[in-house]
């Protein structure tokens, strides 16, 4: 997974954005919900923030208050901190975070939980509820999806081929494996819940 996303830095925004490999895809409604999905972000209330796995910073950047970015790789966080220039930037692991106990107001995370399997969902949280008091998590609905789980075959630019693991979520249910909170959007192509943590 890191050597994939390392790989895909420069090129990852062509999938919010339709570019690329992405041109000739069929996402009814996906340019209308991925803006409404940004003032979703944009309308979380000014926080200190931790942008956990933020990648290019396409998220990042609509978040308001004290923002840092963390992601493993260093041409993810290159584009981003050109991309979000009012955030600040750290290199390091999402499954040990590289932050004092209760350092950040909220933890927000996109399109990466769903990439966890079940022992690093476990070390994820623990490490969320460790730094920070409330958890945003935006990922995949099921809406559209026919699976609900799967190893996923991608293809970049190059022509590389990998297999990545993905989930899709409904909110009710991303919440219930979060232990409850709230939902902030339900889309045919999106979900994002808030959820409070306890230390």
């Amino acid at each position: 997974m890191r050597e994939y996303y390392e790989a895909r830095a420069r090129e990852y925004d062509d999938w919010w954005l339709g570019r690329n490999l992405f041109a000739e895809r069929d996402r009814p409604g996906w340019f209308e919900e991925t803006t409404l999905l940004l003032g979703t972000v944009a309308s979380l209330p000014p926080a200190r923030t931790l942008d956990v796995a933020c990648g290019t910073g396409f998220l990042t950047r609509h978040l308001h208050g004290e923002v840092v970015g963390l992601d493993q790789s260093a041409t993810m966080l290159e584009v981003a901190a050109a991309q979000a220039p009012a955030a600040r930037f750290r290199q390091g692991e999402a499954l040990e975070l590289p932050f004092e106990e209760g350092a950040f107001d909220r933890l927000f995370t996109a399109h990466f939980y769903g990439h966890l399997e079940q022992a690093e969902r476990e070390r994820f949280l623990g490490e969320a509820r460790r730094v920070a008091d409330e958890l945003v998590v935006v990922d995949a609905s099921s809406a559209g999806s026919p699976t609900r789980e799967e190893w996923q075959p991608r293809v970049l630019n190059d022509g590389s081929r990998w297999e990545v693991y993905k989930r899709y979520f409904a909110p009710e249910d991303l919440l219930g494996e979060l232990g409850g909170g709230r939902t902030l959007l339900a889309g045919a192509w999106f979900v994002v819940v808030s959820v409070p943590l306890a230390r």
